[in-house]
C-alpha cells in the first residue's frame, strides 16, 4: 500500500479537523504543489519567523510534495490588497492584519481591544476559540473573503516607547504618539495626540521630534526598527498583547489539498497553539531586550494603580464603540461576540506565559 493510501485510510474527522491514528511523519512524496506564500511585512518582522517556521515544517513534513514559494515586503500586492489576492487566487497564503480592512472585515475587529487580557500566548486560543464558536466570524472570513485561517498569530506585546520618560497618564496629556489601529484610540483616551504615521516614517518622525513617541508599534518590530536610538524610554502601562492577525490559505487551494496534507497543516497548526508560538517569541524577544539594554534604551512600568486607571478610561468604552457603531451597522450581533470572548479569555488567559518586555528586562537586570 502506497503512504499516500495508508494515511488516507488512517485519518478521521475530529470537530472537523483532520487528524491521524497515528502521526504523520513526512507524507511520500509524488507529484509536488507550489504555494505562493504573499506578506506585506519582511522576512525578519515577528510574525513572519512563525509563519516561516510553520511553512518550512510544511515542506519538510510532507518531504517537499508541498513547495512554497516566498513574496516578502509587498513583493507580489501591496499593504491591504492581500485578502483580495486570496480571494481571487493571485496567492493561496497571506498574513493577514485585519487593521487594513477596516470596512472588509468588521466582525473580525471585534477582536481587537486593549485592556481585556494580559498574555499574548492565551490571545491566540481566544481568537481560535471565537472562530470555531461564532459562525459569523467564521463566515466573514471563508464565505465572504474565501480564506481558512490556519491560525491566529499577534504582533506580541506594544509597550510606549518615547523620547522623553511617561510616567504616568498625566505625563502623556498632549504628547504626540504614532498610533496604529484602535491604538490611535488608546493614545487619545489616554490624553494624547494620536498621529497616523506609515512605519518606515516613525523613526526620522521621533529622532526630529516630530512625534513625542510611538504606541501600536509591535516590540520586537520596534527595536529592529531602531526606534529605542530616537526614544529609548520603553515602557510597560498594561494594555495587553497586540494586533491579532492571521494566516489563512484560499478556500479553493484548501479544498484541493489531499486529506493527508491536510493532516500535516493541522498538525503543525495544534503546535503553534500548544508552544510553538511562546517559543519562537521568548527567544526573540529575550533577543530583542538584550539588544535594546546593550544600546542604552531605559525598561519601566507603570505602577497598578495608573494601569488600573488607565483600563478604566479605555474599557469598557473602546469595546462598547465597536458593538455600537461597528457591529450594529453590519448586522452582527456584537454582544453575543463579546460574550464568546469574555468566557474564552477566562478559559486561557490565566494559562498564558509568554512574558512582556518589562518581565523580560527585570529578569536580566
Amino acid at each position: 500500500m502506497k503512504r499516500r493510501e495508508f494515511l488516507k485510510l488512517s485519518a478521521v474527522s475530529v470537530g472537523g479537523a483532520i487528524t491521524l491514528t497515528t502521526l504523520p511523519g513526512q507524507v511520500l512524496a509524488q507529484t509536488s504543489q507550489r504555494l505562493k506564500y504573499d506578506s506585506y511585512v519582511t522576512e525578519h518582522a515577528s510574525p513572519s519567523v512563525l509563519d516561516r517556521w510553520f511553512l518550512d515544517e510544511l515542506v519538510k513534513r510532507t518531504n517537499g510534495e508541498i513547495e512554497i514559494q516566498y513574496y516578502w515586503a509587498q513583493s507580489l500586492n501591496k499593504a491591504g490588497a492581500h485578502l483580495k489576492a486570496i480571494k481571487n487566487n493571485i496567492s493561496e497564503i497571506s498574513l493577514i492584519a485585519p487593521g487594513y480592512y477596516q470596512s472588509d472585515l468588521p466582525t473580525t475587529r471585534g477582536l481587537e481591544w486593549y485592556y481585556k487580557m494580559n498574555r499574548a500566548d492565551a490571545l491566540l486560543k481566544v481568537c481560535r476559540d471565537v472562530y470555531d464558536e461564532y459562525t459569523p466570524l467564521r463566515q466573514e472570513w471563508e464565505s465572504r473573503h474565501k480564506a481558512k485561517v490556519l491560525y491566529w498569530t499577534n504582533w506580541y506585546y506594544c509597550p510606549l516607547i518615547t523620547r522623553e520618560p511617561i510616567n504616568s497618564i498625566e505625563d502623556l496629556k498632549g504628547k504626540r504618539i504614532r498610533g496604529y489601529g484602535v491604538g490611535t484610540d488608546v493614545v487619545e483616551k489616554l490624553g494624547g495626540r494620536a498621529i497616523p504615521m506609515a512605519a518606515p516614517e516613525v523613526y526620522s518622525a521621533l529622532e526630529r521630534g516630530v512625534l513625542d513617541g510611538a504606541f501600536g508599534f509591535d516590540f520586537i518590530t520596534a527595536i529592529s526598527y531602531g526606534l529605542h536610538e530616537a526614544a529609548p524610554y520603553i515602557t510597560e502601562i498594561g494594555s495587553g498583547p497586540h494586533a491579532p492577525s492571521a494566516t489563512v490559505i484560499g478556500i479553493d487551494a484548501w479544498n484541493a489539498l489531499p486529506d493527508d496534507i491536510k493532516a500535516v497543516v493541522n498538525e503543525l497548526t495544534q503546535e503553534i497553539y500548544q508552544h510553538k508560538y511562546h517559543d519562537i517569541y521568548s527567544d526573540i524577544a529575550e533577543n530583542r531586550v538584550r539588544k535594546a539594554m546593550n544600546e542604552g534604551a531605559r525598561f519601566s512600568q507603570w505602577e497598578a494603580a495608573e494601569i488600573e486607571a488607565a483600563r478604566k478610561r479605555v474599557q469598557p468604552t473602546q469595546v462598547n464603540d465597536w458593538v455600537d457603531n461597528v457591529a450594529g451597522k453590519a448586522g452582527i450581533d456584537g454582544h453575543a461576540m463579546q460574550s464568546i470572548i469574555t468566557t474564552a479569555i477566562q478559559r486561557h488567559d490565566a494559562d498564558g506565559r509568554l512574558k512582556t518586555p518589562y518581565e523580560i528586562y527585570t529578569g536580566l537586570a
